[in-house]
């Protein structure tokens, strides 16, 4: 019983001193485990831009087979958004009928 009470208190102070460290260090907690973004912003939005220009022009390349017509990115913007209306109201694609 007494190791075990023992080795509680030793975490128990390890957790205690870390929260102190913690708490009253002067800079960020990012600074803290010296962590910095690998992408800038800017980076993350452009490649979330191509990422959808992409998928639109491999999904006009299909519909081109198909002979329906091409998608518009109003098009898209609007079936997005329609999407999302219904996934607000508790009735997305996947909810039973």
């Amino acid at each position: 019983m007494l190791f075990i009470l023992g080795t509680l208190g030793i975490l128990a102070f390890m957790v205690g001193v870390l929260l102190v460290v913690g708490h009253f260090y002067p800079g960020s907690s990012a600074g803290l485990v010296d962590w910095v973004p690998t992408r800038s912003p800017e980076v993350e939005v452009q490649n979330e831009i191509d990422d959808v220009r992409q998928m639109m022009e491999a999904q006009n390349e299909m519909r081109r087979r198909r002979g329906a017509p091409e998608m518009t990115e109003e098009e898209l913007h609007a079936s997005v958004a329609e999407d999302e209306r219904m996934r607000l109201r508790g009735r997305g694609p996947f909810e039973a009928s």
